[in-house]
C-alpha cells in the first residue's frame, strides 16, 4: 500500500543499465539537490549534473526545474510535456502523466500537491 505520508523511495529506484529516462531525470534533481549546498571539489559535480539535467530533459521533453520541491516516491511513467513551476511542492508517491503542467498564478500563489504538504 502507498503512504500519502511517507515516501516510497522504491518507486524512484533506477537500475544502472536499463533504459528508464524519467528515472534518470529525478536522479539528475535528486544528485543535483545533493550537491548544491556543497563547496569544494562538489562544485564539479554540480556542473555536471547539470549537463546531465539538460540531457535528460531534452530527452523526456520534460521541464522539471532543478531546485524544485520533490518528495520521495514520484512516478512519472510518460514524462513527455510535463511543465513544473519552480516553487510548486509535490508531496510524498504522487503520480503526474504526461502533458500536464503544474504552475502558479501570480493571483492565487503556487499549488501545493500530495497528502502531506
Amino acid at each position: 500500500m502507498v503512504s500519502s505520508v511517507t515516501p516510497d523511495w522504491s518507486r524512484e529506484e533506477k537500475k544502472f543499465f536499463p533504459w528508464s529516462p524519467s528515472r534518470s531525470l529525478l536522479a539528475s534533481i535528486r544528485c543535483y539537490q545533493i550537491y548544491n549546498n556543497r563547496g569544494g571539489f562538489w562544485v564539479v559535480l554540480k556542473k555536471l549534473t547539470i549537463l546531465r539535467h539538460h540531457f535528460w530533459s531534452v530527452v523526456t521533453g520534460a521541464d522539471i526545474p532543478l531546485n524544485c520541491q520533490l518528495d520521495g516516491g514520484l512516478l512519472l511513467p510518460h514524462p513527455n510535456g510535463i511543465v513544473i513551476h519552480p516553487y510548486v511542492r509535490i508531496g510524498p508517491n504522487c503520480l503526474i502523466f504526461q502533458q500536464v503542467i503544474i504552475g502558479a498564478s501570480f493571483k492565487k500563489g503556487v499549488p501545493i500537491i500530495g497528502g502531506a504538504c
